[in-house]
């Protein structure tokens, strides 16, 4: 099988840059595109690949779209995602034309989760061609609003027939038995002498460049300077100019289930600010409720399980009408309850500097490892890789599993691989993409033999 990959490697990759061409963020729905123009654009494109290679397919409604094969009642569903986050800055190459540099391809999405997507599409090809009798259907199915709330989903669970099991490539290998429950909050100022404060470009991402505007006369400069130079920001800038103070501030993007990873670019303002003797209320609220360590300790939820540790993250910050507001993004661990959530953090989210508020809290995902699912896509792995130290995980991210019944995410992402998704230079190793079709043809076969 190795040999019928490499050839057909070449198509995949030139299949892979069509969908890496569309900048397939979440936009503004308009007549028939209920997340916007590229989406929509994306999905037709999708799927006049998945027709060109011989498929049956179905446009839902621009909310999602799939491609199938066999026959049966049951349906194994392969399901991806075609919305990115958007690009963001300090990208080497143009993120939507795809550059091939070596045994690696650059462009948003090549990982998260277009190539995913084109793994899938060729596994199935592969599956298809071999000549196996399919008693079952097996459904690639290809989703417009992953990145921003997984709507695409809700709406194919109510027009469209079940997936009966699957998985979903848009996590690491060798598979997630258990999601963390997601919570998303909204810190907002009350009173603060902060004229302007703007950064980040994703709520599910950490900060990582922001803009902040102070009065000149209420901040010492040379301390700031120092201030921000003891921080662990990449780069920052001071300019002052018509009574105001300017600060830039660059850190690192890191999904917001591994903010550790990244350096919020306004966290370490905010405590430039405190250090170098701004006194502010919001500055305050912020460095005491939200601050850098990403654990949740300033608002009582620095809390654990035997599957990880709670994860929290600052990505958005912006001003309106004098008015800061913060995104907060949280990972709950697999055993907490939204009841827990909320009984923790009463009292804790709000005093006379500022204020926050539980937008939602969603509930956890969790098979038991050796469940039967989690077993054979498991298997599938180790039956191409040989690899048996590495084991199924829980992770703080959220997929498609927690919308799609009787799934979980498998792949796309190897043990010790870093692809940068959320991030510039987002990468994909070729030779990673052909052991993603191998391991797929392995899982769909494990599948199928029930």
């Amino acid at each position: 099988m190795k040999k019928q990959i490499e050839a057909l490697t070449p198509e995949m990759l030139e299949k892979l840059a069509r969908l890496v061409r569309y900048n397939s963020i979440k936009g503004e729905a308009k007549d028939d595109m209920p997340f916007g123009e590229e989406t929509a654009k994306c999905l037709k494109e999708a799927l006049q690949i998945c027709e060109e290679m011989g498929f049956e397919t179905k446009n839902v409604d621009n909310y999602c779209g799939y491609a199938q094969m066999g026959e049966g009642k049951d349906i194994i569903g392969i399901i991806a995602h075609l919305d990115i986050v958007p690009a963001g800055d300090d990208w080497s190459t143009d993120p939507f034309e795809m550059t091939i540099k070596g045994d690696t391809v650059y462009g948003r999405g090549v990982s998260d989760d277009k190539g995913a997507a084109i793994a899938s599409l060729y596994a199935m090809k592969l599956i298809k061609d071999s000549g196996i009798k399919l008693n079952k259907r097996i459904r690639l199915l290809m989703g417009c609003n992953e990145e921003t709330g997984s709507a695409c989903m809700q709406y194919y669970n109510k027009h469209e027939e079940p997936i009966t099991l699957g998985f979903t490539p848009d996590g690491e290998f060798p598979g997630i038995h258990g999601e963390k429950g997601g919570c998303s909050m909204l810190a907002s100022s009350k009173n603060t002498r902060i004229i302007a404060m703007n950064g980040g470009f994703v709520s599910n991402a950490v900060c990582n460049r922001c803009t902040t505007v102070v009065p000149a006369k209420d901040v010492n400069i040379d301390k700031l300077k120092e201030a921000l130079s003891k921080t662990a920001l990449l780069e920052y800038s001071v300019n002052e100019n018509n009574g105001e103070v300017t600060i830039d501030a660059r850190g690192v993007a890191a999904h917001a289930s591994t903010p550790l990873l990244g350096v919020n670019a306004a966290g370490c303002t905010m405590q430039a600010l405190a250090d170098c003797g701004f006194e502010d209320d919001f500055v305050k609220f912020y460095n005491s409720h939200i601050g850098t360590k990403c654990n949740g300790e300033g608002i009582n939820l620095n809390i654990s399980d035997d599957y990880g540790v709670l994860t929290f993250n600052n990505g958005i910050v912006k001003t309106e009408n004098g008015k800061i507001t913060c995104t907060i993004d949280i990972r709950v661990p697999v055993t907490f309850t939204e009841k827990d959530v909320r009984e923790r953090t009463a009292g804790h989210l709000e005093d006379e500097n500022g204020k926050i508020e539980i937008l939602h809290v969603g509930n956890p995902l969790f098979y038991p490892v050796d469940s039967p699912l989690v077993s054979k896509l498991y298997n599938a792995y180790v039956q191409v890789t040989g690899d048996t130290v590495n084991k199924p995980s829980v992770i703080g991210g959220g997929t498609y599993a927690k919308y799609i019944p009787n799934s979980i995410a498998f792949g796309c992402e190897f043990p010790g691989n870093e692809s940068h998704i959320h991030d510039a230079d987002e990468r994909l190793k070729i030779t990673d993409l052909q052991k993603q079709v191998e391991i797929y043809v392995q899982a769909i076969r494990n599948l199928l033999a029930d």
